[in-house]
């Protein structure tokens, strides 16, 4: 997702609390998937004959996603936004599988290779990415 080569700057106010940093990049992490998400969606529900209700983003302390499946809304992980792009697609298309196939079986893993024929990779590149244990919000 966000593999800038730039350093971001940010600038907290003398005084403020210890964590003011934190919770500035979390705001612009939050901002940037919800820019990169809408058109990511728009293409896989396509693709995939599925549709959504709803999504959000959170923070999550095991998981990079979560789909209800009888309310149709999926919840992705705020870290997605530290990951490269292919992992950010590969969580959402895992997610929107699970409107086809709840579990993780034969059948769930053989939508994965229809629709991202490359998602192990992704899926390695992930589990390189250690989750900071958040409390949730």
């Amino acid at each position: 997702s966000l593999q800038a080569k730039n350093p971001i700057q940010m600038q907290i106010p003398a005084g403020a609390e210890a964590d003011a940093a934190g919770k500035l990049l979390d705001e612009w992490y939050r901002h940037q998937l919800k820019q990169q998400l809408p058109p990511l969606l728009t293409v896989w529900q396509a693709k995939m004959g599925v549709s959504v209700a709803g999504w959000r983003i959170r923070k999550m302390r095991s998981r990079w996603g979560s789909c209800n499946v009888t309310d149709r809304h999926i919840t992705l992980n705020l870290e997605l936004a530290r990951a490269p792009r292919a992992c950010l697609e590969m969580v959402l298309v895992h997610e929107l599988v699970h409107l086809l196939e709840r579990g993780h079986n034969k059948r769930f893993y053989g939508f994965m290779d229809q629709f991202l024929p490359d998602w192990r990779a992704a899926d390695a590149k992930l589990k390189q990415i250690v989750l900071v244990p958040y409390a949730i919000d």
